[in-house]
């Protein structure tokens, strides 16, 4: 079932003041004690200490603060993958590791607090774009990773190139998900490296 896209969520005022940023790290420490679901933005201008007019100069909605703290966790799982990955030298390392960094690093980011986690499912729910972003950015690292396995000669090239990166994209989106990675926890210690076991015998050439 084809989900609806979520609205882009516009941001009010620069995006690098210093104001909108503490209001950002407010806010994220005021919906790991009390939720997102159940915060309002009056309730977030009260513990702030600024009026709820002056946050939306630099926020539209609620929402726009979410995405703004979710965008921050994504960024920090996509370094961190990134990190493991410029670590090998060769591509089927670069993919095992992909994999492994993939699921430690949302494992860590989104389960470490349960309140938080309710704004990377919202994410996920409503199909914010910060989540297709992300989504889309770690599409393209696997698709560089492909190529360079094509031109390494480690990988197979008869599969279109689109066609393996999707593929290979359905089967660790389960770890990309937070709301379909609650529900595969027995098994977070041995997915990494069975599937991309698998997904590299099917690379071969």
């Amino acid at each position: 079932m084809n989900k609806t896209l979520s609205p882009i969520v516009t941001v009010r005022g620069p995006v690098d003041h210093e104001v909108r940023n503490q209001i950002v790290a407010a806010a994220k420490e005021h919906f790991s004690l009390y939720g997102y679901e159940k915060t309002t933005v009056s309730d977030l201008a009260k513990a702030i200490g600024f009026s709820k007019a002056y946050i939306y100069k630099f926020f539209e909605s609620k929402q726009a603060i979410g995405e703004a703290i979710c965008a921050n966790c994504l960024r920090q799982i996509e370094t961190e993958v990134r990190a493991a990955v410029d670590e090998a030298e060769r591509p089927p390392e670069k993919l095992r590791r992909m994999f492994k960094a993939l699921v430690e690093s949302s494992l860590r980011l989104f389960f470490q607090d349960r309140k938080l986690f309710e704004i990377a499912a919202s994410a996920a729910t409503e199909n914010w774009q910060a989540a297709r972003a992300y989504d889309g950015r770690i599409q393209e690292l696997l698709k560089d990773i492909l190529q360079q396995g094509r031109q390494s000669g480690d990988f197979e090239r008869k599969t279109p190139l689109d066609e393996a990166v999707m593929a290979i994209h359905l089967v660790i989106r389960p770890y990309l998900n937070p709301l379909l990675l609650q529900h595969g926890l027995d098994y977070t210690d041995e997915a990494p490296l069975l599937l991309s076991s698998l997904i590299l015998r099917s690379l071969s050439p």
